[in-house]
């Protein structure tokens, strides 16, 4: 059965479907783009100076003496940030208190005291932080700097930690619950975690709870993706990917918005957590996936939200259109429930290789775009500024992919994306002194991570079969957060090397392009619905087309499945993605039309 013919028969993309995707799905991109990122600002790390009790009566209204009296510069010229020099300050208290407010602005510490000849030590006492961009963040509050500077990268590894294996654990549940009450139980739990961790009492408290939240934020993104792909025609899965992303990009320009209006960061917590309680109120708006229903034998309550979807979608339900869509749909109970798990994404060898392709390019685009995304701030000045635009820029591409993905197709797009981001981000070696064209080069490479990010879960969720989408999807995902855990300590590191981290991303960025020239075409094709039909569609060889070859017969023989010969129904489509079923394999070439060998 093929659904996406039964979907013709109700309206493939109706007011039904915009309705969905516009009210519900849209917005349910802001929870993962605002607790995604607004770690950055919450466990922001402003500049900061050693604290010298003898001379805080100074503090507020010398604080240019102060720091030319206790902190040492480093070799940049600019005041060191975790030591300070060992005097004795009383002495010079004493000697402060006898000069006039004129001679205290005008007279610098050189002449003042001499310098050069006292030691240096770390700080003693504490911290003073520039209040100026932040007035409360959880480095200000406990003190997470210098020798603990690596807390915060901790948390960010925790957090993304927390991404991988609750990619692992809700992958499953959205094969298992469903698409719609797996999506409201993580943001429930997301809801909850953060806005909890508002009222942290120390560090450790604060990260647990933040590894409570990674655990849903990149699987509370993928539930509403895959319902609405499953909600449309094949024609509109592009529509539906650009919409969600160009939603999601809102969602970070958004974020840069709270963040400008709030700054303390328990109040931010609570900004970036309460209001998404209002995504609640669509909760019995919301369908089930009728293509998941199918797939796991309940066709009986597919069937009425068809219904509902006909009515909607202005198509005149009749007793004799309900009738002919039963019987399409094969209504039937099955004896038992199928359960799928992750060895049936390795079973058969076409499958198998297009798991380990997909899972690959995931990697690299969930390292780089969250990658660049953590580089914001270094790139210096406006933090806030900088993160809107790094969303910002996003924006542009959606409109070049639109009709780009309709016309050109998935891989190519993908490869041109990847390696013009990965070129622009490596590039950056040569312009390390140039600010303005490192931010350059930057935003071209976040563009192009954004469009490859586009269009991987388009190409992936085409790719894989709807009875393990879900699973196939988040098991790509699994893999690909081991990214953003190794990502932070990579961008660690760039305090040294400034271009390091856009290095090693941009490296990351032109493997996986060349990769993704391995994956076939997915444009305007029908779904695959079971494993069988999944591993009938074959790999594309880039080296191995553009040949003449004469068809040949050979015997097809599954042996992923462990059969050995190919089922009917994976015959049928073999014979409908223009394969020729167990006579002739021939796959056209999309840049010269001719026959093109596969495996």
């Amino acid at each position: 059965m093929d659904f996406d013919e039964v979907l013709k028969e109700v309206g493939a993309f109706g007011l039904y479907q915009k309705i969905i995707i516009c009210s519900v799905l849209l917005p349910a991109a802001l929870p993962c783009a605002f607790h995604a990122y607004s770690q950055l600002f919450i466990a922001a790390t402003p500049q900061h100076w050693c604290r010298i009790p003898e001379l805080e009566p100074w503090t507020q209204d010398y604080i240019q003496l102060v720091k030319n009296l206790s902190i040492p510069r480093n070799k940049h010229g600019d005041f060191a940030e975790c030591s300070m020099f060992a005097r004795n300050y009383s002495e010079m208290v004493r000697y402060l208190e006898y000069r006039t407010p004129y001679e205290l602005q005008r007279e610098q510490s050189s002449k003042l005291l001499r310098l050069d000849q006292d030691a240096v030590v770390s700080c003693q006492h504490g911290w003073h932080y520039d209040k100026s961009m932040y007035p409360s963040t959880v480095v200000q509050e406990w003190n997470l700097v210098c020798n603990k500077s690596y807390y915060v990268t901790l948390a960010l590894v925790l957090f993304g930690l927390g991404g991988l294996i609750g990619n692992y654990v809700f992958g499953y549940l959205v094969d298992l619950w469903g698409r719609r009450p797996s999506f409201y139980a993580y943001l429930l739990l997301e809801i909850i975690a953060c806005a909890a961790s508002a009222f942290a009492w120390n560090y450790y408290s604060w990260l647990g709870l933040r590894f409570i939240v990674g655990l849903t934020v990149p699987a509370i993104l993928a539930s509403p993706y895959v319902l609405a792909i499953e909600l449309v025609g094949p024609e509109r899965r592009v529509f539906c990917t650009i919409v969600s992303n160009i939603a999601y990009s809102l969602g970070l320009v958004l974020l840069a918005g709270v963040v400008y209006l709030v700054r303390d960061w328990r109040y931010l917590t609570l900004a970036v957590s309460l209001p998404l309680l209002m995504l609640f109120s669509c909760f019995f708006v919301l369908p089930e996936s009728p293509r998941w229903l199918i797939a796991v034998g309940q066709p009986k309550r597919a069937a009425r939200i068809l219904k509902v979807m006909a009515r909607v979608n202005g198509v005149h339900v009749t007793r004799d259109f309900m009738e002919r869509l039963y019987e399409q749909l094969h209504i039937k109970q099955p004896a038992e429930t199928v359960h799928y798990g992750i060895l049936d994404l390795f079973r058969g060898t076409n499958m198998r290789r297009k798991t380990l392709i997909v899972t690959l390019i995931w990697f690299a685009n969930t390292s780089v775009y969250v990658g660049l995304s953590y580089y914001a701030p270094a790139l210096g000045g406006d933090e806030i500024w900088n993160f809107f635009l790094a969303g910002a820029v996003e924006l542009p591409t959606y409109l070049l992919l639109w009709p780009g993905l309709s016309y050109f197709g998935r891989r190519w797009i993908l490869f041109i994306s990847m390696l013009v981001g990965g070129v622009a981000c490596v590039a950056t070696l040569l312009y390390q002194q140039q600010a303005d064209v490192m931010l350059l080069l930057y935003c071209i490479g976040k563009m192009g991570i954004s469009s490859a990010f586009v269009v991987l879960p388009l190409l992936a969720s085409e790719l894989y079969p709807t009875v393990v989408r879900g699973l196939g999807m988040s098991f790509s995902s699994v893999v690909a957060m081991t990214g953003p855990i190794i990502i932070p300590i990579i961008n660690h590191m760039g305090q040294q090397m400034l271009v390091l981290p856009l290095i090693v991303m941009g490296a990351l960025l032109i493997v996986g392009g060349f990769a993704s020239l391995f994956l076939p075409e997915t444009r305007g094709k029908n779904l695959p619905q079971t494993l069988e039909e999944g591993e009938a569609v074959p790999l594309s060889f880039l080296l191995c087309c553009c040949v003449e070859s004469e068809p040949k017969n050979r015997q097809t023989q599954n042996k992923g499945l462990g059969r050995n010969r190919m089922p009917e129904e994976a015959a049928k489509v073999y014979h409908r993605v223009g394969v020729g079923g167990p006579a002739a394999c021939r796959i056209v070439c999309s840049i010269c039309k001719k026959e093109m060998r596969t495996l």
